[in-house]
């Protein structure tokens, strides 16, 4: 009986289409990454592409089929609301990144793209430590989101110049 059920749940998943991600299809061999020194968002871009994709990356654009300049990376806190009695109740969290694409001619394919995410979050000065690490790792999700978008917006990525 237990076998039945097993063997009738895996027919259920291969019926629905359902596929693990696989790794990224990036249509260039090699890339370099150019960012400000200590990035971490560049970093974990390289981190990505070299786990998760053929696509080697390189030191040199000389050597690169493409360079990826990731020109801008902001962290904003913004008050969203305050209590009656003028204290904060709620903050947006804003994560912005600007980025370029060169191929090897030094030719722009991808103008100057900003990828823009946000986090609402209430806020209650009783709990300041705990909110501060939950503000810490609300960014660091973001920061994930932005990667495996500029990933997936790389899979589609042409090397010719853009119109």
């Amino acid at each position: 009986m237990k076998t039945l059920i097993a063997l009738f749940c895996a027919l259920l998943l291969a019926g629905c289409g359902f596929q693990l991600r696989g790794t990224a299809q990036l249509p260039f061999e090699t890339l370099h990454v150019q960012s400000s020194a200590g990035s971490q968002f560049a970093a974990q871009v390289r981190r990505i592409i070299a786990g998760g994709s053929r696509t080697k990356i390189v030191d040199s654009a000389k050597e690169a089929e493409a360079t990826l300049i990731v020109i801008n990376e902001l962290r904003e806190k913004n008050i969203l609301s305050l209590s009656g009695a003028g204290r904060v109740r709620e903050f947006q969290l804003r994560y912005r990144v600007s980025y370029r694409m060169l191929n090897n001619k030094a030719v722009e394919t991808i103008p100057t793209t900003e990828i823009a995410l946000t986090r609402d979050f209430s806020f209650n000065d009783q709990d300041t430590l705990s909110k501060e690490s939950e503000e810490n790792l609300l960014f660091r999700d973001m920061q994930n989101d932005a990667v495996q978008q500029l990933v997936r917006r790389l899979q589609v990525a042409k090397l010719t110049p853009a119109s």
